[in-house]
């Protein structure tokens, strides 16, 4: 049930107030006995119909039905006090597991064992008091479970390992967030599903086969009867370049069941894994016509059911592709429905369950059967289908989670990447001339990508797309280079140089050579516009001793010479491309770079000199920020180690968006789409007819962008100085603090932030303030140092419980941000105080669902933080003794929490 304030206001004065009803036409609806008065005053049915009063019968009623409002959503619960005046109401419970082995039994016949432990997953699932499984219980209601199991009636396997199919393609955990995951892994195991399986492992690719024989459809071990068609169908059936590797032709078996038992199909994958290709391919061997639509982030419900164009002057109003495949029995292929908004994928949502659609311009699609005597209603054909495409859910995709809004209509089915065996096939058939040893090392190569995009460490998931792009051309131009074909690939991660750097390494890893790519070399000689002239000759200028050049009011180029500082090519002051300088200056203009030869003949004696300038305008650099040079080369030895880390975690917050407003549509605009209720206005000359969707104006009537928040909570307690020498637990924080910091700047606008310590002295010690980060080494370091000195002559004792509690607390009581985020560093030291792991569970939940609380264990005595982490709630609390592995850490917390 969705109400608006209006619906809601309409119904409560239909209800309450005398059951009456004011239409927006301005038909008036009475109650009966009120419109019996008006006929005993003289007026007669005919008059009060023209003046659209009728009467409301004594047996009309209101039959609404609801979800329960669920704990933490972000939305306003529509369960008002104006609604509970409005009805009786009825909860409808769950079913128990032996009434729904019942139904299932009545519906589907035997219950095979594996719905049996489905069942059980699911009562686990719907009793679980965490809060994550109970979210996915959802996704094993009682029309999921009958629709495995008419499935299981119709197609029964004997691979022992079918259910793990099944879990995968209900849940599509493969694409669901490394906590979510690890939590329903550990339900799954509850209740005694063995999930190590590997379905491509288990199956017998030999059996895998496609063959049409005496009009009769085979794939695999699933037969179906090919229809005659017209040869209008004919010629929208599609066709497409296909090559049957293994893997494809099981998924395409697979859809095949689902779509001969009536079901409708939604394909969930990462872009360029062939989910397009499946879906051609399938329908060409089931010779069925196709209709094909593609959503985008303005389509609209109007758009979706009714095409309007303007015609002689006319505004005709003709079926979009969606009726007309309702009405013909075609085959509807939905592509990119996660870009559609929300009330898009409703009206989908609705078409797929119930067959029922209510058009724009008031007609009604009505399911196959049903009686379709009136006008304006449009009864499905029987061989209607709807197959969905869409991106997996979550990062880096960003779009509307169009699988958790719909996913339990349809038979969902989870599209991956070939395994590399499946891959080598079909890059084979892509390049037969091209080198096995080749396409090896690019399955191999592109291979890890994905693996560290599934762990990410990278934004864009590289699909088997690229790699065939990159096969198809060494199969027509062998001669090029493979450095330029790769290098098509990764333009994408030029903009972002901590990526390109580590796809470098991997490729270079398994053999493919593309440092020239990655040093800028190719692109230099791609670039036509700018060319670098080299001129082989010495300036005939001798350096006479460093010195520090004269300052430029007028920022002129300096070309040669030694007399200004910031020039280019000159010799002696500070600058750019030249030689016996004390230190390099860039002004912002073209470099002029002398030779390396001229540069390296300077005498020993001016090359100290320059030396003995250069270490003391470095140290006068430093003064300036009063950081010695001893502080220097501390600061140095925390912050060098994790410059890789830091530079991951960097694209990782690049990606983090804050959940805002949707878009609007602007009309009266002089450009973009043709607005439908301007069409008479156009014809008469207006040009203000289009709308188009932008930014809501923040000045007006919303409000602007909150930040997400972060507290960060480190452990600063004697016994992080105590056992340093043991584990590094207090260098191991203190590099941690410097990594989030230098992470975040510059991303304050996107996740506010400040840091928290916690000691037997108090609970909430500030190190840094939001809003007052800090803003260079100096002041970097300075907060290292108040840590560990805190550290060092705090008295015994531990305030985690209560730090957390009192983070999470404050946290919550803050208005001005989108979400909250506690993260609580700590060295696992709970025993000695008696904190039981519960205690510290309870404090970082107590400010859901605002507020998402975690600690992160970056320090232990024997197994004492593996112990906690057990018996701590699943993805509340993690270990973290390699930093390198903190990145990858707080994606999954950021994932889970802000996505």
């Amino acid at each position: 049930m969705a109400f608006t304030d209006c619906t809601k206001a309409q119904l409560q004065y239909c209800k309450v107030h005398d059951r009456e009803l004011q239409l927006c036409d301005g038909t008036t609806l009475l109650r009966q006995d009120r419109y019996q008065e008006l006929l005993r005053q003289g007026f007669n049915r005919r008059q009060l119909t023209e003046r659209n009063v009728l009467p409301i019968p004594d047996s009309f009623r209101i039959v609404a039905l609801g979800e329960l409002p669920k704990r933490g959503d972000s939305k306003p619960n529509w369960l008002t006090p104006e609604l509970l005046s409005m009805f009786l109401y009825q909860e409808l419970r769950p079913l128990q597991q032996s009434e729904e082995q019942e139904l299932i039994m009545k519906l589907c016949g035997l219950v095979p064992p594996e719905m049996l432990q489905l069942l059980t997953l699911a009562q686990l699932l719907r009793s679980s008091k965490n809060a994550l499984l109970h979210g996915l219980a959802e996704r094993l209601s009682t029309r999921r479970l009958l629709k495995v199991g008419r499935r299981l009636k119709a197609y029964p396997s004997s691979n022992p390992n079918y259910v793990c199919q099944i879990l995968q393609d209900i849940f599509l955990i493969k694409f669901m967030p490394s906590l979510t995951r690890t939590a329903l892994e550990q339900a799954i195991k509850q209740a005694g599903i063995d999930f190590s399986c590997n379905m491509g492992q288990t199956c017998d690719w030999n059996q895998k086969q496609i063959s049409v024989v005496h009009n009769k459809l085979l794939i695999g071990k699933t037969l179906m009867q090919l229809p005659e068609k017209s040869l209008e169908q004919q010629s929208k059936v599609p066709s497409t370049l296909f090559y049957e590797m293994p893997q494809h032709v099981m998924l395409l078996e697979h859809l095949l069941q689902d779509y001969l038992i009536g079901e409708h199909l939604l394909l969930v994958g990462n872009q360029g894994v062939g989910k397009n290709k499946l879906v051609d391919r399938l329908l060409e061997l089931m010779r069925r016509p196709r209709e094909y639509l593609q959503l985008h982030r303005d389509t609209t419900v109007h758009s979706l059911t009714v095409q309007s164009t303007l015609r002689d002057g006319k505004v005709v109003f003709e079926d979009s592709v969606l009726v007309k495949a309702v009405k013909t029995g075609h085959t509807l292929v939905i592509d990119e429905a996660d870009k559609a908004p929300l009330n898009v994928s409703c009206i989908l949502r609705t078409l797929g369950e119930s067959g029922d659609m209510l058009l724009s311009d008031g007609r009604r699609i009505l399911p196959h059967g049903a009686s379709a005597t009136t006008p304006n209603c449009i009864e499905t054909h029987s061989d209607f289908r709807l197959i969905v495409l869409a991106n997996r859910p979550g990062f880096p995709f960003l779009g509307n989670d169009f699988f958790a809004a719909v996913g339990d209509v349809f038979s969902c089915h989870a599209i991956e990447n070939p395994t590399p065996d499946s891959e080598m096939y079909l890059l084979k058939r892509y390049g037969p001339s091209v080198p096995n040893k080749t396409l090896r090392m690019l399955v191999n190569a592109f291979g890890e990508l994905r693996t560290l995009a599934d762990e990410g460490l990278l934004n864009y998931p590289y699909s088997t797309r690229e790699v065939v792009s990159i096969v198809r051309h060494l199969e027509r131009y062998p001669q090029d280079d493979m450095c330029e074909l790769i290098g098509n690939v990764l333009d994408f991660d030029r903009y972002q140089p901590e990526a390109l750097q580590q796809v470098t390494q991997v490729l270079t890893k398994h053999g493919l050579l593309i440092e020239a790519y990655a040093k800028d070399e190719l692109q230099s000689l791609r670039n036509q516009r700018q060319l670098q002239l080299s001129i082989q000759q010495n300036s005939g200028l001798d350096v006479s001793g460093s010195k520090l050049g004269k300052f430029d009011q007028n920022n002129e180029p300096h070309v040669g010479g030694n007399t200004w500082a910031g020039g280019s090519g000159g010799r002696d002051t500070e600058g750019l491309g030249g030689k016996g300088g004390p230190f390099r200056l860039d002004k912002g203009h073209n470099v002029y770079q002398l030779s390396d030869d001229e540069k390296a003949d300077i005498p020993e004696k001016i090359k100290r000199a320059a030396r003995e300038m250069n270490r003391k305008a470095f140290e006068e650099k430093l003064q300036e920020i009063k950081m010695s040079a001893h502080d220097h080369r501390l600061y140095a030895q925390l912050i060098e180690p994790n410059r890789k880390p830091v530079q991951q975690l960097r694209a990782i917050l690049e990606a983090v968006q804050t959940k805002s407003k949707e878009r609007q549509w602007q009309k009266y605009q002089t450009q973009g789409e043709l607005d439908d209720t301007r069409l008479i206005e156009g014809i008469t000359g207006e040009k203000n007819i289009y709308k188009r969707r932008s930014e809501a104006n923040p000045w007006a009537d919303y409000a602007l962008t909150k930040p997400n928040r972060l507290k960060l909570v480190v452990d600063v307690s004697g016994s992080m100085y105590r056992f340093n020498g043991y584990d590094r637990r207090l260098d191991r924080e203190s590099e941690a603090v410097l990594m989030v910091i230098e992470a975040f700047d510059g991303y304050e606008k996107k996740i506010a932030y400040d840091i928290v310590g916690h000691s037997g002295e108090g609970w909430d010690l500030p190190f840094v303030n939001m809003g007052s980060v800090p803003k260079n080494d100096k002041e970097r370091f300075d907060i290292i140092r108040m840590m560990r000195a805190h550290s060092q002559f705090c008295w015994s004792g531990d305030n985690t419980v209560k730090a957390a509690r009192e983070a999470c607390t404050t946290l919550g009581a803050e208005l001005n941000y989108d979400n909250g985020i506690v993260v609580v560093l700590s060295d696992a030291n709970l025993a000695r105080y008696r904190i039981l792991p519960k205690d510290l569970a309870l404090s970082l939940a107590c400010g859901e669902p605002k507020v998402k609380g975690y600690v992160i264990f970056i320090g232990s005595l024997a197994e004492e933080a593996d112990k906690i982490k057990t018996e701590m709630p699943v993805g509340q609390s993690y270990v973290c003794m390699d930093l390198t592995k903190l990145p990858q850490i707080l994606q999954q917390i950021f994932t889970s929490s802000l996505f």
